[in-house]
């Protein structure tokens, strides 16, 4: 739970690896924001291909009260990080494929300001070194720049939150409630609350 931008794509092969690396590095090291580098040279001929190796390639910064944003691929170019790979990399479950392509990163702790910067610094490297790139910002920034609207987004998600912490504090699990039973009761809870605002 928590405002979140997610996002997919393959990186470009008219591009060089390399120096997309080092421009997100040098770019998150002006803001003192740790990052890692992987494999910086992909394979040659793997681009666009099905199959995978076990490596990943690329760079992943954290900015702070973030979580990590990967600008990472799997040999085929499809973004990925090691985590998914890990995770869903040898799965033979069919719609767990789909989430090996899928990264996101929760922006909600951080604040508008790091949001913002993240979306600028996606929407530059898309230009330069990604393609069929497809981003859904929970903020509604990418779509719109709209720096109201994402305040608005940090209220509603912010005021959710502290409802919901609220509700676990005051409601706790009944001795012997099953846990959906107890949702249902604090989400009507959560409701009854919002209502009289």
């Amino acid at each position: 739970m928590g405002l979140t931008i997610h996002y997919s794509g393959r990186f470009n092969p008219a591009a060089s690896l390399p120096a997309m690396i080092e421009e997100v590095k040098d770019i998150v090291s002006i803001y003192k924001w740790p990052y890692n580098i992987y494999e910086t040279e992909f394979v040659k001929n793997e681009l666009g291909k099905t199959k995978y190796t076990d490596k990943v390639y690329g760079i992943s910064f954290t900015p702070p009260e973030c979580e990590t944003v990967s600008i990472q691929f799997l040999s085929n170019g499809r973004m990925s990080n090691e985590v998914n790979l890990e995770i869903y990399g040898n799965s033979k479950i069919r719609h767990e494929k789909k989430f090996l392509y899928m990264l996101f990163t929760k922006t909600q702790f951080a604040g508008m300001e790091i949001h913002k910067l993240v979306v600028h610094l996606l929407k530059h490297i898309e230009k330069k070194y990604l393609l069929d790139f497809k981003v859904n910002d929970e903020g509604e920034y990418w779509n719109t720049l709209d720096e109201k609207m994402l305040a608005e987004r940090f209220t509603i998600y912010n005021m959710l939150l502290d409802d919901f912490t609220t509700a676990l504090e005051i409601f706790p699990v009944g001795k012997g409630e099953r846990f959906d039973k107890y949702f249902m009761r604090l989400m009507k809870e959560v409701k009854k609350k919002n209502n009289n605002r």
